[in-house]
């Protein structure tokens, strides 16, 4: 082993976990003892190589940009949460935190308030598995009681690969909520090229996801429709883009 490169949601720095929803449910005592360090006790397992933990949304950009050969790339990771990354149109990593999963993008009075960080309106319950399962009720589709979340996206995934209608209104709405919120970003970012990953896209359901994004950006913001490309790479990137470009963080100690 040469080195571990890693992502993940929330906000690490110098490999420090500091916030992130993953660990939501951990006490505070239990967070400092346990969660906090643990990348420096990983390190220290795998023999001391060089580590590197990094955002997902920072690290999926990462991969489009290197990808693409190009900056101005905003990647946005649709997972457990919404991790967010960008890369300047110079080709470099923002300084500060892109984290859209708690920025608005729903002014109405009574838009959904996140549970864990009480923000109404933000990104993570528009555009994650908690999207989805806050959406599947209203779209009549009902799961036992307790089912972790990230048990129910497979489920509205296997419906809508078996064609269930109920499941293509959750992608609807999340797609043209989408749509929106790529304009609403545009406000803040100089945008070419949009990365868009993570296990929400997975499947027919993210095909039709950026389909009904296209068709609003079109409809309603055509400059930004003929200036901003959406990229989406193929099954295995979706689930592990970020992954593969993380291994790439670390420096290499020379030999």
């Amino acid at each position: 082993m040469d080195a571990i490169g890693g992502s993940a949601a929330g906000i690490y720095v110098n490999n420090e976990v500091r916030v992130a929803s993953l660990f939501r449910g951990v006490p505070p005592a239990a967070f400092d003892a346990q969660v906090r360090r643990m990348f420096f006790t990983l390190r220290e397992r795998w023999g001391g190589v060089p580590f590197e933990v990094a955002n997902d949304g920072e690290v999926t950009a990462l991969a489009g940009s290197m990808s693409l050969g190009d900056g101005a790339v905003l990647g946005i990771a649709m997972g457990t949460s919404l991790a967010a990354g960008y890369v300047t149109p110079s080709g470099g990593i923002t300084p500060w935190l892109n984290e859209l999963a708690f920025a608005p993008i729903d002014y109405h009075p009574d838009a959904p308030r996140d549970e864990w960080s009480g923000d109404a309106g933000c990104g993570v319950q528009y555009f994650s598995q908690q999207a989805v399962g806050r959406l599947a009720p209203a779209a009549g589709l009902e799961f036992p009681a307790g089912l972790p979340l990230p048990e129910q996206l497979v489920r509205v995934q296997e419906a809508m690969a078996a064609g269930d209608e109920r499941a293509a209104r959750i992608y609807d709405s999340i797609g043209i909520s989408f749509g929106y919120a790529i304009a609403h970003y545009a406000d803040f970012y100089t945008l070419r090229h949009l990365l868009v990953l993570g296990r929400v896209t997975s499947g027919a359901g993210g095909d039709l996801l950026l389909q009904r994004a296209r068709e609003v950006l079109r409809a309603d913001f055509p400059e930004l429709a003929a200036r901003v490309r959406l990229h989406t790479p193929d099954e295995k990137d979706k689930r592990h883009g970020q992954a593969i470009a993380a291994a790439s963080l670390p420096a290499l100690r020379n030999s």
